[in-house]
Formats: structure tokens, sequence, C-alpha cells
């Protein structure tokens, strides 16, 4: 049987409505309505988002549908509710409005589904309410848990009603799936009345009279006698009581030394990436509590730093400035341990670097948690300059920029969107078999110490599996210091859910990486 709770302030409202309807009653014993100071409102959108690392949990493992008018921005953003009505208390300058929009998040293989209706915001409590209905068949018999009213954040309410400031409270804890919720931030509320159409409407007949406007309710709280000739502000939503407020070195442009053909074939090469700074520490820092490992020729630098791909081939036109070189070696970042599996297991492979005129694509072949996917576009490229000059029979670019494309934000998981920075490509390839490439690169070079990058471990206990309530990395936790939607790590990594790989999660905020892509390859198919 469904377990349902309801909130006090159901009640609360009920009366109120009464307390409206009964004006008159209330009337004849010299009793001041409600009604009296109170002004509808009405076509009012809210935007929020949660919190961030809840949308990346659930978009890694799940799905967000929205219906009823409800919609999510792009990029796996934040969410808005449409149609917003409800009243402006004069006297108090607070606002309360019921917004339409159905928002489901659902994991078939983790088994949750989190439905939020009826989204409420309340600026005389200083909240955001929803009804919410939960079903969790993670322990193979679905159980229900209903709420009417459920207070899900207080909100730091200001005069404009814009990226108000939320705190999460221990009911959405509950429903969301994580104790750690409690008292944690949430993404910024906003509030606006929707912006009228454009286009004029068609003028009345002759015979019909335009309809007055409605009188608005002003910052101050007074009703208009005579119709307004423009629009009068937003209401003040704020009580009387209290006031709110809310890359490096250029490339190589030297004239060639050697008599190297102005194209033909690579003889050798490197490139030079490390991926993303944030991402390596998060790997091997103490919520993944995992390695960095390379293979197949592939090396990295000590102190868990970039990793040197080798042994170049490809073709090369200096003339045309064209360039397009495939690299050995492989890289694997590995963690959150739990049971001997783990949460995050994903390998990039067979680097290949292209350049036309200083600018070209970095594709990989993609592993993660089992799933391989070949030639995934990763990033956009661009050289500090479009020439391409040989010295000595070797042509190096350093510091090539390198930006997440569309395509490598959908493979991602979409947890970055496109034109997110990288770290910055090094390239360099020989024309000739005697030729001599930089110090580090080349068969042999010295380019870092291959192995496990960092001092992570594999081991520990990891992410808790399966246990609602369980955290990932905790308030304050530093995790590369990698910045998402203007929050740090420390700030969006935390409180993550529990009933499933919640570790993951984190990956997806450090950097929106292949583990993501691998997990959605896991979900069934919906």
């Amino acid at each position: 049987m469904p377990v349902r709770r309801r909130r006090s302030t159901a009640l609360a409202a009920a009366v109120a409505t009464a307390a409206a309807l009964g004006a008159t009653a209330l009337a004849t014993v010299g009793t001041t309505t409600a009604s009296a100071a109170e002004m509808p409102l009405e076509g009012y959108e809210l935007t929020w988002g949660v919190k961030q690392s809840y949308r990346t949990y659930v978009g890694m493992f799940g799905t967000f549908t929205t219906a009823d008018g409800a919609s999510q921005a792009t990029g796996n953003g934040a969410f808005t509710f449409v149609d917003g009505d409800g009243t402006y208390d004069t006297a108090g300058h607070t606002v309360d409005l019921a917004f339409q929009g159905t928002l489901v998040s659902a994991s078939k293989a983790h088994g949750f589904e989190v439905t939020l209706t009826d989204v409420r915001f309340d600026s005389k409590a200083g909240e955001i309410t929803a009804d919410v209905k939960k079903v969790d068949t993670s322990q193979g018999t679905p159980t229900t848990t209903e709420g009417d009213d459920v207070p899900l954040a207080t909100v730091a309410v200001t005069r404009d009603m814009k990226d108000m400031a939320t705190t999460l409270t221990a009911e959405a804890g509950d429903f969301l799936g994580s104790a750690g919720y409690a008292g944690a931030a949430g993404d910024p509320l906003t509030v606006v009345k929707k912006a009228a159409p454009t286009t004029p409407p068609a003028s009345p007949s002759p015979t019909e009279e335009p309809e007055s406007p409605k009188p608005t309710p002003s910052a101050t709280g007074t009703t208009p006698t005579t119709p307004p000739k423009t629009e009068a502000p937003d209401p003040d939503p704020t009580p009387t009581r209290t006031t709110g407020t809310g890359p490096s070195a250029s490339p190589s442009v030297s004239a060639p030394a050697g008599q190297a053909a102005t194209e033909g074939a690579i003889a050798d090469g490197t490139l030079g990436w490390g991926v993303k700074q944030s991402f390596r520490s998060y790997v091997t820092g103490p919520v993944a509590k995992g390695e960095v490992t390379v293979s197949d020729g592939a090396v990295q630098a000590a102190g868990n730093g970039a990793f040197t791909f080798k042994d170049a081939t490809g073709t090369y036109d200096t003339d045309a400035d064209k360039l397009t070189a495939a690299f050995r070696g492989a890289v694997n970042f590995k963690g959150h341990r739990t049971n001997g599996a783990y949460g995050l297991d994903l390998t990039l492979s067979n680097l290949k670097a292209t350049l036309d005129g200083g600018t070209g694509k970095l594709t990989a072949d993609v592993n993660s948690l089992g799933t391989r996917t070949e030639g995934v576009v990763l990033a956009d490229l661009e050289a500090k300059s479009a020439d391409l000059t040989a010295r000595n029979d070797v042509i190096t670019v350093d510091g090539v920029a390198a930006t997440l494309t569309e395509a490598g934000a959908k493979a991602f998981g979409d947890f970055y969107t496109a034109g997110t920075a990288l770290d910055a490509v090094d390239l360099s390839v020989a024309l000739s078999e005697d030729a001599r490439l930089p110090e580090g690169g080349g068969t042999g070079g010295a380019g870092g110490s291959a192995g496990t990058g960092g001092s992570g471990t594999a081991g520990g206990t990891g992410s808790t599996v399966g246990g609602t309530g369980s955290t990932v990395g905790g308030t304050g936790t530093t995790t590369g210091g990698s910045t998402i939607g203007g929050g740090s790590l420390a700030s969006t990594g935390s409180g993550i859910p529990g009933p499933a790989l919640a570790g993951a999660a984190g990956v997806a905020v450090a950097i929106g990486a292949g583990a993501v892509y691998a997990a959605r390859g896991r979900r069934p198919q919906e």
C-alpha cells in the first residue's frame, strides 16, 4: 500500500481559500478579509534545476521526462514550469504562485521513478514545494511513497525573484535518494512573468469596445483607480518585515633546415595531451580512490601529469598546411571500486589528430564499462598559427587549443556543452626516419613514467551501491577544482543519491567523460 505524506500547510491553504471565498461572512463580524489585500497574478514561469549533481546522476543512469507544459534546458539543464497563477499580498508584499508541469526522473536499471507535480512558490514562507510520488523497485518489490506540498527547498527571496539561493530540505533528501541533501545548496531559483507576445492583437470591430486593462499590483502595493497606460511593475515578493538581496608556446615557424619533401608520409611522431587536469585529480583523489594506467606504448608524466602517445602514422602537406596523424597508446581511468566492480572504467585509445589551415579535430576510440565506440570526435583543435613549417624534418605545433564538440558533448552525456575547454594538445611529427623528435618524444623517449598516475589506489570502499542516503565526496570535497556552471566541484559534487553507482556521477561532474556515454549504453532501451 502506498505511503502518503501530507503536510499541514495543505490544510492551511484550504483554510485560506475558504477565508477568501467566505469574505462576506467574515465582514459581518467586522473582520478584515485576506482577499481584500490580495490581487490575482497569472502568466508566471518558475525555473529551477533542483541540484546540478542530481541532474548529472539521473542523466547518467536514467532520464528526465517533462510534460504538461514543463520543459528542460539543453545540456541536461534546469527545469521550467509554466502558467503560474496565484495572488499578491499588497499589504505584506508577498506572492503565492502555483505552476503547471510534470517532471519525472527515472532509471529502470536502478529501480527508481520520482514524479513532481503542482510546484509552488511561496515568498512569505520562503520555500518551494511540490506534490511528489516516488516508486522504488530496487529491492524487487515496488514501494510507493507520496506526499502533498512537500517542502523541497527554502528560498532566500529577493525583490526581482531572479537567481534566488536555495537550500535543500530533509524531505528533498527522502524523495530524491540522499540524506546528504539536507541543508545542501540547491540550484538558484528564478520566478518571472512571461513576456507578452510581440505581435499586437487584432483591432476590435467597430461594434466592440476594447477591454480595459486589468489593474496590476504595483511595487508599493496600491491599486490604480484608473486603468494604467503601461503595465505596472512586478510585485515585490519580499515580506515587509525583511529585506532580500538577493595555451602556451607558439608553434615553430622557422624555415626548414632539412630538404624534406613538402608532402608525404609521416615517419614518426608524438601527441601530448592530459585529457583534463581536474579529471585526473578526481580519479586519483579521495572520492574515486582510483588509478590512471597507460599501455600500448603511451606514457604519463610524473605527478599524475599529462600523457604522451607515440609511433605516429599519417600524412603531411606543408604547402597546404595539412596534417593527419594517428598515434599508438591507450590510457585507462578506473575508480569507485565496490565489491570488486568499478563504477568508473574508461579507456581512450587510437587517438588521431587532424589539422587543416590551423584547425582540426581530435578523435579517439572510447571504451567505458565494456562499451566500445570507435572514432568519437572528442574535440575541435585550433593552433596558434595556420602554418605547418618543418625544421630539421620535424613539424612541431604546441599549445593547440582543444574544445569539446557537439558530437563529443552528446557522446559524453551532455554534461559539458560544446566549447568547454579540455587540456591543450602538443604535436610533433618526423618527416624522415633519421629526424629527431623533441626531447620526450619518439620511440624510447623520456615522455614521463608509465603505469599508474598519481598516488590513488583502486581499492578502498568507494561509493556505496544500493543503499539510499549515500553521498559522494561530501560537502566541501575538492576534486581538482574544475568549475561547472559557475560552481566548483566542492559545491556540485556532494550529496549524490545512493541507489545506484553514485560515484560515477561525480566523474561526470568533473569532466562529463566517457563513463557517461557507457552508462547510457548500458541502460535498458526506453
